[in-house]
């Protein structure tokens, strides 16, 4: 191509195209101003990050555009550690890639995990990056899309990730939450922004001993324009549900399965797969296939009254697949988009509807995040048990026919009140008194959801604002627990029931594995 240079046209070599370093004849070695003439390299692993560019002196040497420069996504010809982004303005230049860096390891004794998967999703879980398996030393790297300001910056967007590894309890699962990372507080190193700190560091919980293999397959689209990123993929057998999450290119991969026969389904919202089976007998399972059929998706609707919560006001509707589901902890996979509202803060009060829901069994649960609420369990007021419904292919609609009750949480003070919370021994629970409550019934669960210690005749405080308890289960290093508290009331007359509960994702407590 030509580009004038002080009125004279002067030859400029292509994006993309071979240079010559060497060449003085244009800056650049004829890559013009805004390009320049290098070896194409590109980091791929955490080890890589603070030397990416490097690459053999008898590679071959190309034109790149530079940091700033207008590209084109399809073929974006950007320089060593950029990508082409889009921006704030609706242009797409290059800049500097945003990456996750973090480790995995052992829960128990904080040894690096090799071969683990991670892989990041955004606020509707939704997956925006292949899977990165895990170095020797447990690190890994993972690129993430975000849109930029002028100056190249993050927006703020959020992430979460999801983390899997033979042998090891899945992140996020049971008691344990993915908590949001902000791409805004992306670090400059070089040219790449770089995200790492103890939340893209993953620790999983080691399972007990057994003969289990893993499963790999995908989920193909009906057409280009199939989103099958992000999709809870779930198999089911006579030895339990075992799931994981598909990448951007729908592939996924089953960790921990033992022998048997299982059928196979994947969720997501507007994304209608068929089910498959599959066996398993002592060898790894590959090239299981899931195909999107041309199967129209339903709405479900319903309404939550809110009662007896003078803290909150609003709140959301989740759908969890019921195979999933742990009746005993409240707990189950929510799979991409199945939610009300569909992304963002909670907000219903009344009404609600969940749009692109295929068909399967769900479990509805109600004012299940941290909201100042949950479901109301008084069965002397008539209080919302857990809804179990059935939805089939081809409905347009799903009427939920009973409405959700909601009221106020019993507040958590501690440990665990706003997030995973590390002690030194067996702590002191502690929480806000409910002022109607004869007594407490206090269940302590650990990650995989098995109740390891109760006590169940607490006898209600009058006067005091809190309420205190000794902790007396187990403690095992690099395991999590989560205490949960429910208050009691025998009304004159009547049956006991409770009235009201902590909230499903506080009270989760942890012991740190030893240095």
């Amino acid at each position: 191509m030509e580009e004038e240079e002080g009125g004279e046209p002067i030859c400029v070599i292509a994006p993309g195209s071979p240079c010559d370093e060497s060449e003085d004849s244009v800056e650049n070695g004829g890559c013009g101003p805004f390009g320049e003439c290098v070896v194409p390299a590109r980091s791929t692993s955490a080890d890589d990050l603070d030397t990416a560019g490097g690459a053999s002196a008898e590679s071959a040497t190309i034109c790149v555009l530079a940091e700033g420069a207008l590209c084109d996504p399809e073929e974006p010809h950007c320089g060593n550690d950029l990508t082409c982004a889009e921006t704030t303005a609706g242009e797409t230049r290059c800049f500097g890639r945003v990456v996750l860096r973090g480790m995995v390891s052992d829960t128990t004794d904080g040894a690096a995990i090799a071969g683990a998967h991670v892989l990041a999703l955004d606020e509707e879980g939704s997956a925006v990056t292949d899977i990165s398996v895990s170095e020797t030393d447990g690190s890994y790297l993972l690129d993430v899309p975000v849109i930029r300001n002028e100056d190249g910056s993050p927006v703020d967007t959020t992430f979460t990730l999801n983390g899997a590894a033979q042998d090891y309890q899945p992140f996020p699962s049971g008691a344990r939450v993915a908590l949001p990372i902000a791409a805004a507080e992306a670090e400059r190193n070089g040219d790449l922004h770089v995200l790492e700190s103890a939340l893209t560091d993953i620790g999983l919980i080691p399972l007990q001993d057994g003969d289990r293999v893993w499963a790999s397959g995908s989920v193909t689209g009906l057409n280009a324009d199939s989103n099958v990123a992000g999709l809870l993929v779930v198999a089911t057998g006579a030895a339990g549900t075992f799931t994981a999450v598909t990448d951007l290119s729908g592939n996924f991969t089953i960790f921990n399965l033992p022998d048997g026969d299982y059928d196979i389904k994947a969720y997501g919202a507007f994304a209608q797969i068929e089910q498959g089976t599959f066996s398993v007998s002592g060898e790894t399972v590959e090239r299981v296939v899931l195909s999107e059929v041309d199967e129209t998706t339903t709405t479900v609707t319903g309404n939550i009254q809110i009662v007896n919560a003078p803290g909150g006001s609003v709140t959301s509707v989740i759908l969890v697949v019921a195979d999933t589901f742990n009746e005993t902890a409240a707990r189950g996979d929510v799979p991409r988009g199945l939610r009300a509202p569909a992304s963002g803060p909670v907000n219903v009060a009344g009404d609600f509807s969940i749009e692109g829901v295929p068909e399967g069994n769900y479990v509805v649960l109600a004012a299940y995040e941290n909201d100042l609420l949950v479901r109301d369990p008084d069965t002397n007021i008539a209080g919302t048990g857990f809804v179990h419904i059935e939805v089939a292919g081809g409905e347009a609609t799903f009427d939920i026919s009973e409405s959700f009750k909601v009221t106020e949480a019993l507040a958590i003070v501690g440990p665990g009140a706003d997030g995973p919370e590390a002690v030194a021994g067996s702590p002191t629970l502690e929480w806000v008194d409910d002022s109607s409550e004869d007594w407490y019934e206090v269940r302590v669960y650990d990650a995989f959801g098995d109740e390891v210690w109760n006590a169940l005749d607490i006898p209600g405080v009058s006067g005091a604002e809190n309420v205190t308890l000794e902790y007396g289960g187990p403690l095992d290093p690099g395991m999590y627990y989560q205490f949960r508290v429910t208050s009691w009331r025998q009304p004159g007359g009547g049956d006991p029931a409770p009235i009201s509960s902590s909230e499903e994702l506080r009270g989760v407590f942890y012991l740190p594995a030893p240095d």
